[in-house]
C-alpha cells in the first residue's frame, strides 16, 4: 500500500470517531435534560383541589377538598391559595357548579351560608327542604351533621277502637334521607382539628314534594326521631337499585355523567319497604293491647257491609238496597255467595 493510500485511510478513521464522539454527545446531552424534566415536581404555591367529583349541590366536607402544589404559571385569582384562604371556613359551604376530580375549585363554585340563593344551590333537581323539630333524644345526641344521611321514625300512640288499651307504635316512615343543615347551620364546628358535638333544636331535610307533604302530617301524629345511617348502607342499596334495574345508566355515558346520575340515586330519600314494630313486640305486658283475631275481623267484616249495603240512619248496617224480606239483626254482617245463592251471616255466627 503506498503512503497516500495510507494516510487517506487514517484520515477516514479520524473522521468516523470524531463524528461517533459527537454523535453520543448529543444523545447523551438530550437524555439528561429529558430526565431531569420528568422528575420536576410543580414549583408553584399551594391551591385547593376536589379530592372527588362534586356534583352542584355538594355539602363541601374536609375529606372532599385539599390543598395541592400547582405550576405557578398556570394559577389564576379565583383560586383558593394555602395560607390566604382558610379551609376550615369552606366547610359547609355549597358547590353551585359541579367541579371534577382533582380540579381546582374557584371562588365562584361555592356558595357560603347566608348568602342569597344558599339553600337553594344546596337542593337537587325536583327536591325541597323541609325543617322538623329535634332534640338531644330524637337527634342522635347531636351526632348527625349536615351531608349525613338519617332515616325518619314515627312514634305515636293508636287509640284503640273496641275500648280496649291504645297501642304504642313505633314506624320507620322513610330512608335515606339527606341533611341539608342543623339549626340553619351548615357549618361543621371544629376545636383542636376535632368536630365539636352540640346540641340542635331543628334539622332541614332534602326531599321530595311528596314526602314533604307525609312529614307534615307525621308531625301531628307524634315523635319524629331520626336514626343516622351508614356509608355502606348507601352504596349497597344502590348496588341492588343497580342490579335490579331501578337504577339504570344509560350506554355511552361518560364517567361525569355516570357519576352524576349515581350521585343522585344515592342522595333520593326512600319511601317503600318500611318497618314498624308495637307495644306488643317489645314487651309482654303491652301484647293485651294488641288487637284480637276476632276484633280485627269484625272490623273487616264491619267495612265489607258498610261498603255494600250502607248504614241507615241509626248507623245499623242494613241488608243492602232496598228489598222485600226480613231486616236482618242489628251488627256486624258479611254476604256469602253459595252458587247462585246469596245469604248474609252476622259475625261471629257458626
Amino acid at each position: 500500500m503506498d503512503k497516500k493510500k495510507l494516510m487517506l485511510l487514517l484520515g477516514a478513521l479520524v473522521v468516523a470517531i470524531g463524528t461517533a464522539m459527537a454523535a453520543k454527545s448529543m444523545f447523551s446531552g438530550a437524555a439528561a435534560p429529558q430526565a431531569e424534566a420528568a422528575q420536576q415536581v410543580p414549583t408553584g404555591p399551594k391551591v385547593l383541589v376536589a379530592q372527588r367529583a362534586l356534583p352542584v349541590g355538594t355539602i363541601i366536607t374536609a375529606d372532599s377538598i385539599s390543598f395541592q402544589l400547582w405550576p405557578k404559571e398556570m394559577v389564576q385569582d379565583a383560586y383558593f391559595i394555602d395560607g390566604e384562604a382558610d379551609m376550615n371556613k369552606l366547610l359547609g359551604t355549597v358547590v353551585r357548579y359541579p367541579v371534577t376530580a382533582g380540579q381546582p375549585v374557584t371562588q365562584g363554585a361555592l356558595v357560603a351560608p347566608g348568602d342569597r340563593g344558599f339553600l337553594a344551590a344546596a337542593l337537587g333537581p325536583g327536591m325541597r327542604a323541609v325543617t322538623i323539630s329535634a332534640s338531644q333524644k330524637t337527634g342522635v345526641a347531636g351526632f348527625i351533621f349536615p351531608g349525613d344521611h338519617v332515616d325518619l321514625m314515627l312514634t305515636q300512640t293508636v287509640k284503640a277502637t273496641d275500648g280496649g288499651e291504645a297501642m304504642k307504635t313505633a314506624e320507620t316512615i322513610l330512608r335515606n334521607v339527606r341533611v341539608l343543615a342543623t339549626d340553619q347551620s351548615t357549618e361543621s364546628e371544629t376545636s383542636e382539628g376535632k368536630t365539636v358535638v352540640r346540641a340542635f333544636r331543628t334539622v332541614t331535610l332534602e326531599v321530595t314534594p311528596k314526602i314533604a307533604e307525609k312529614i307534615a302530617v307525621a308531625q301531628t301524629l307524634g315523635t319524629i326521631s331520626l336514626s343516622l345511617r351508614s356509608i355502606a348502607d348507601n352504596q349497597a342499596e344502590l348496588d341492588q337499585a343497580i342490579a335490579s334495574g331501578t337504577v339504570k345508566v344509560p350506554a355511552g355515558a361518560s364517567k361525569e355523567q355516570e357519576d352524576k346520575l349515581l350521585s343522585q340515586a344515592m342522595n333520593r330519600p326512600i319511601e317503600g319497604g318500611t318497618t314498624f314494630v308495637t307495644g306488643g313486640d317489645v314487651s309482654r305486658f303491652q301484647r293485651k293491647s294488641m288487637p284480637s283475631q276476632q276484633n280485627a275481623a269484625s272490623q273487616v267484616a264491619k267495612s265489607i257491609a258498610t261498603a255494600f249495603g250502607g248504614l241507615t240512619g241509626g248507623g245499623a248496617p242494613t241488608a243492602g238496597p232496598a228489598r222485600s224480606g226480613p231486616v236482618m239483626p242489628v251488627g256486624p254482617v258479611v254476604r256469602v255467595t253459595r252458587g247462585k245463592s246469596v245469604s248474609e251471616e252476622p259475625v261471629g255466627s257458626r
